[in-house]
């Protein structure tokens, strides 16, 4: 689908949106602490919606890629025919040259911004208490402790982000559901912790993604992740303990990508700008 034809299709789709919640009269009953499913990642079309970038992407050796697997083995147990994933190396080094100029260690991916005639596409999750990710982690086991949940909202500082350690309790690679309270956030800017934590404005979830960061603790080698699913829910659907954000508050945080650098796009295809 064209960048074009995916605008007006979710122009259209805000507008009939809107139209059926007038005529029903919604909005008037409270609001509803169903499960909310933010983000699916099992077809082409899905990955269509999803930026990659790495440290590659500025004089580093890392790779990313983001691709459908139908394997049967890794997508029978959930019932999906196929889920996303998430695999490369992370590599330490850089580009002659870019020694010492360069930090490398990094990989990741998001969902796209979703611009329409309308404003830009966000999430409400204001009345949800846990993001559950269905994850199913993979690749050499020094990788599977360096992965990060992130959050951007639609604030007035576009650098700032909400991230959060993931934490595996598997190590056969089977899915797992982990859930992440969204006060356990940790709000960084420019790859640093903010000094002042806000509260995460859940109003206005304008993207989310995972990224491996290797330059932190020195990590190297092929990893992998599945995806299948993304959820918001509350206390009552939470099937596991919740992840609790067990890193120091003054400890050195890092972004998906660098803030003034965007990531390329991969997945079935081949990288390019947004």
């Amino acid at each position: 689908m064209s960048y074009l034809s995916t605008y007006l299709s979710r122009s259209s789709k805000i507008l009939r949106d809107g139209t059926s919640r007038i005529l029903r009269m919604q909005g008037a009953e409270a609001p509803s602490r169903a499960p909310l499913t933010l983000y699916t990642l099992n077809s082409r079309e899905d990955l269509s919606h999803y930026a990659t970038g790495c440290d590659a992407d500025i004089g580093g050796t890392s790779s990313v890629h983001l691709d459908l697997d139908e394997d049967p083995a890794h997508n029978t147990s959930i019932g999906k025919p196929a889920t996303a994933k998430f695999w490369g190396d992370m590599r330490l080094g850089v580009k002659a040259g870019l020694e010492g100029k360069l930090r490398g260690g990094y990989a990741g991916f998001r969902n796209r911004h979703r611009p329409t005639l309308f404003g830009e596409l966000t999430d409400d999750v204001s009345q949800h208490h846990y993001l559950a990710l269905r994850l199913r982690v993979a690749g050499h086991p020094r990788t599977r402790n360096s992965y990060f949940v992130n959050i951007q909202t639609d604030g007035p500082i576009t650098s700032d982000l909400w991230q959060h350690r993931l934490y595996f309790s598997r190590t056969d690679g089977g899915w797992e559901d982990i859930f992440v309270p969204f006060n356990a956030f940790v709000l960084t800017n420019t790859g640093e912790i903010a000094s002042d934590q806000i509260s995460m404005l859940r109003e206005r979830i304008r993207t989310i993604g995972i990224s491996l960061l290797g330059g932190n603790s020195g990590v190297e080698g092929p990893y992998e992740l599945g995806i299948d699913e993304i959820r918001a829910v509350n206390e009552e659907d939470v099937t596991v303990l919740p992840s609790r954000c067990l890193d120091p508050p003054h400890s050195r945080s890092a972004l998906i990508w660098p803030a003034e650098i965007e990531p390329s796009t991969e997945g079935e295809g081949e990288r390019g700008p947004l």
